[in-house]
């Protein structure tokens, strides 16, 4: 099943004793086992009723047998496992072995008194294996995906509007183009934002620009949009501005490595037919950073793109071995490409 679904199960008051949480959206995965405890546990119970394990570190024998043990004083418990290695995908990491064949057994016959929740960071899990074949098959497995830039544009208002404000889709979507995809800075800020409006107030595009600052990447998708506008002068002006907030220019000049290259990768899978969804996928990026880069790339050919790769491996070079000064080579590289454009 899919968080959603997952959500509205456990707001319905409807528990399995078993969860395989597995995704690239922790947030998202946090939030679900943070309402899980909230129908499970008592606050008062917490101490007593939260057992946490490893899988890295923790034989699964044991953890099968803690599922076993009657809870303590409480009338159920939960263990939560972190698990890079009995349902993910590559190869076992674990420093101890484990015996599979005992948590299938579990799964036949969980304990009433328990609910064990596997946690797995990874975006896949590994199909081939019994143990997710069998959990998929008792429907135990959530899958936290990152949102669709509609859906995350959606929770942000969402979130304001539970918190008795209003926020419109332009303020919502400033939020976003300032702080990027990390779900856990977009909540603080949105939070942040909603403590200056007040009790039935509103977030205003005005207020998101003079209080959420722009992160560093955001920034650097800024200048890129400057550069391809040949807007070379707001392209400096926000390069002087990030060395005053002390960034280093080596870390920038990655930094535009990445996203021109990233604009490669959209625009050769773009061709090729590939679905925004599949890019992020394959890119191992948000789908809402394949949208703005895939905006971008529309301004600029994909010899330019390799040219300025090319141009940024020589500067790269030139800085590290001393041939150019760090802050003067990216000044005028950010000028050169500037003037010419996106070509």
């Amino acid at each position: 099943m899919d968080s959603k679904q997952a959500f509205r199960s456990i707001k319905q008051g409807v528990i399995s004793p078993i969860y395989v949480c597995y995704g690239t959206e922790s947030y998202i995965m946090n939030e679900f086992i943070e309402r899980l405890l909230e129908q499970l546990v008592q606050p008062e119970h917490r101490e007593m009723a939260i057992v946490r394990f490893d899988t890295g570190e923790t034989p699964i024998d044991n953890i099968i047998e803690e599922a076993e043990t009657l809870p303590f004083l409480v009338p159920s418990k939960i263990i939560l496992v972190r698990d890079n290695v009995l349902f993910a995908a590559g190869k076992d990491s674990a420093k101890v072995e484990h015996r599979p064949e005992s948590l299938l057994a579990y799964m036949g016959h969980p304990s009433e008194t328990t609910v064990l929740v596997f946690m797995v960071s990874n975006e896949k899990l590994d199909e081939r294996k019994k143990l997710v074949k069998t959990a998929k098959s008792n429907d135990s497995v959530i899958s936290f995906s990152p949102l669709q830039s509609e859906e995350l544009l959606q929770w942000l208002l969402k979130r304001a509007s539970n918190q008795d404000r209003k926020m419109g889709i332009p303020a919502a979507e400033e939020v976003l183009r300032r702080v990027g995809t990390d779900m856990q800075a977009l909540a603080a800020e949105t939070d942040k934002l909603c403590l200056h409006a007040g009790k039935g107030g509103s977030v205003t595009l005005e207020s998101v620009q003079s209080l959420v600052p722009m992160a560093t990447e955001q920034n650097v998708f800024k200048l890129t949009e400057e550069l391809a506008a040949l807007r070379t002068a707001e392209a400096i002006t926000l390069y002087y501005d990030l060395l005053k907030q002390r960034e280093e220019p080596i870390k920038l000049m990655a930094l535009l490595v990445r996203q021109f290259r990233n604009m490669l990768y959209v625009k050769e899978l773009g061709s090729q037919g590939y679905s925004p969804q599949q890019m992020a996928s394959q890119l191992g990026l948000h789908p809402y950073a394949v949208k703005i880069t895939g905006e971008q790339a529309r301004k600029f050919s994909q010899e330019r793109l390799a040219t300025l790769l090319s141009d940024l491996a020589d500067l790269d070079f030139a800085m590290k071995t001393g041939q150019v000064e760090k802050t003067l080579g990216l000044e005028l590289f950010l000028l050169k490409t500037g003037s010419r454009g996106a070509g």
